[in-house]
């Protein structure tokens, strides 16, 4: 037996009982007080002793009780069991002594000592105690045989070696339950640590798994709901259990799922559409399990549940569109790489061949060429930018310009290389605000929506707009606009993708490359359909807008190091 079978278990079943024992001494004490006080009462002949160590008893058990309920003794044989053991084997061993032949048996209370060793120690002081109570029980026999005047005492001698075995046997008995609890709530404390871990970590990773979980019953109750999946259910549901899907009729299709799996008893999955009223549907991929069946084993745990996770198809179909994305600019990268040699080649040999040639139908033929290879080179150049930008984005850092005077530069240097073409108006309203991007890379994001605006304006001068502005809180920002016709929807959700254009002759790269170097520098790019007060009246358009972060640190000069070489 494992020699601290209390201090092994948790201390909590242990400690009770050993308040029970402290609460049963006080008991037996006071009945004990009350037997003297009930002799005396009765006019018998009461012993003045007997009364005195039955009240020193109680008062002894009571500051026992009081003081030493805080913790279990070591069930180790020790001094630390007198005050409790020791002491009633002491009172009974002296209340026997002092009761005259014929008066009360007190024997029968070596059984609380008894009890109490072989619940609360080990099994040394179990059988300790119990041979103690046997040899005081033999010495009790003896000394009525020797001098109370007994006569024969055979029988007294056989009737305490019984009483003594039976002790012996109680107190082996009453240990071995006692490890058995030790055991059992050792389990049970791994246990209950085991669901513990297991509840925080289920809880953690249904708070933020990125795909929706949602836990019904056979009556459609909603058991449990994860963040994710409220949020695909638009806010519908909540945890509480007495919500049931079949109250929203947007929820049927979920519904019709989960009985399917109840009935089949095996998993389902399916693609249905969550509908609410004045809502875009919601389309969801959605997979289902039982818990277990109706016929499994009979410790299963309750009854069986559906679970089921929820996959917004948006989303992966997003993902799945990036990934392509993503290959097919490694890809482009590739092949515009190798296409840049053979390219350089065809245009230095047209222009060769230009300088020898004086028939005008064979000069318009090389000035097809270059204008073709031209384009050539500036998809090549595009695609390559890709691979410059993402190499190079996450090297150079932010440096903080002006962005009222970096703004009439680039305007100034667009508009110089074709003054024809290029006009427009210049609204500068940020004042002497700062913004950390990178001057060279702001050029890029300018120069990029400005000829994207170009390509779409009106024939008036006021048809295309660039403005700064600044707010009172330090957000700072400018806008591209033009009076282009409104996009369609289809390509207004593509317009940063990169590959995508809604020109056959355009790379669609530039907006792709405006949002990378917006989001490297901490800002943010968006279109909107919006209305500018010009002198012909209220006009509407599109308005391609960059907000800057806000300012963070002291303005300081740009560094070569931040400038991404195209």
């Amino acid at each position: 037996m494992p020699s601290k079978l209390a201090a092994a278990a948790s201390p909590l079943p242990f400690h009770r009982l050993w308040n029970a024992f402290l609460t049963a001494r006080v008991m037996v004490a006071l009945a004990l007080l009350l037997l003297q006080l009930l002799g005396i009462a009765l006019n018998q002949a009461g012993e003045p002793l007997l009364f005195s160590i039955c009240l020193g008893y109680l008062v002894a058990t009571v500051a026992l009780r009081v003081w030493g309920h805080g913790a279990v003794p070591d069930p180790r044989p020790g001094i630390q069991w007198l005050p409790s053991i020791g002491l009633d084997l002491l009172l009974v061993s002296v209340l026997q002594a002092l009761q005259q032949s014929g008066g009360l048996n007190f024997t029968p209370l070596f059984g609380l000592p008894v009890l109490m060793a072989g619940v609360l120690g080990s099994l040394t002081l179990a059988l300790a105690t119990t041979a103690g109570a046997t040899l005081l029980l033999l010495a009790w026999a003896w000394w009525l045989g020797t001098y109370g005047g007994a006569g024969d005492g055979t029988q007294r001698y056989l009737q305490a070696a019984l009483t003594g075995t039976g002790y012996f046997i109680v107190a082996y008995l009453v240990h071995l339950l006692a490890a058995k609890l030790t055991s059992e709530q050792q389990m049970a404390r791994r246990s209950q640590m085991d669901a513990r871990t297991h509840r925080a970590v289920s809880a953690l990773v249904m708070q933020h798994v990125a795909d929706g979980v949602l836990v019904l019953d056979l009556h459609g109750q909603v058991r449990l709901a994860n963040p994710a999946a409220l949020l695909m259910l638009g806010h519908k549901i909540s945890g509480d259990s007495s919500l049931t899907l079949t109250h929203t009729a947007a929820f049927k299709p979920l519904m019709d799922l989960a009985c399917a799996t109840f009935q089949m008893e095996r998993p389902q999955h399916a693609d249905v559409n969550v509908l609410h009223d004045g809502q875009i549907p919601m389309a969801l991929r959605v997979r289902a399990w039982l818990t277990h069946t109706q016929d499994a084993p009979d410790d299963s745990p309750g009854e069986p549940l559906c679970v089921m996770f929820l996959h917004d198809l948006r989303e992966m179909e997003a993902r799945l569109r990036t990934e392509k994305l993503a290959a097919m600019g490694r890809m482009s990268a590739a092949v515009a790489h190798e296409i840049r040699n053979p390219l350089a080649a065809i245009v230095q040999a047209n222009e060769l061949l230009d300088e020898d040639l004086d028939d005008p139908t064979q000069k318009r033929l090389t000035h097809m060429v270059r204008q073709n290879a031209d384009r050539l080179v500036r998809i090549t150049e595009d695609v390559l930018d890709i691979a410059r930008v993402q190499h190079q984005i996450n090297q150079a850092s932010s440096s903080t310009v002006a962005l009222d005077a970096t703004v009439q530069q680039v305007w100034n240097d667009w508009t110089a290389q074709d003054p024809a073409r290029r006009q427009g108006q210049l609204v500068l309203d940020a004042g002497a605000a700062q913004v950390e991007f990178d001057a060279e890379h702001l050029r890029r994001v300018l120069v990029n929506l400005l000829d994207n605006a170009l390509r779409y304006k009106g024939p008036e001068p006021d048809s295309l707009c660039l403005a700064t502005r600044a707010t009172p809180g330090g957000k700072a920002g400018v806008q591209v606009w033009s009076d282009g016709a409104p996009l369609d929807k289809s390509v207004e959700r593509h317009l940063f993708e990169p590959f995508f254009s809604s020109e056959s002759r355009s790379s669609g790269l530039g907006l792709y490359i405006c949002r990378e170097l917006c989001q490297r520098h901490g800002a943010a790019i968006g279109h909107q359909r919006t209305t500018r007060s010009l002198a012909r009246g209220e006009v509407a358009g599109n308005a391609f807008t960059v907000t800057f972060r806000s300012l963070s640190r002291p303005a300081d000069s740009a560094s070569l190091f931040d400038t991404i070489v195209v």
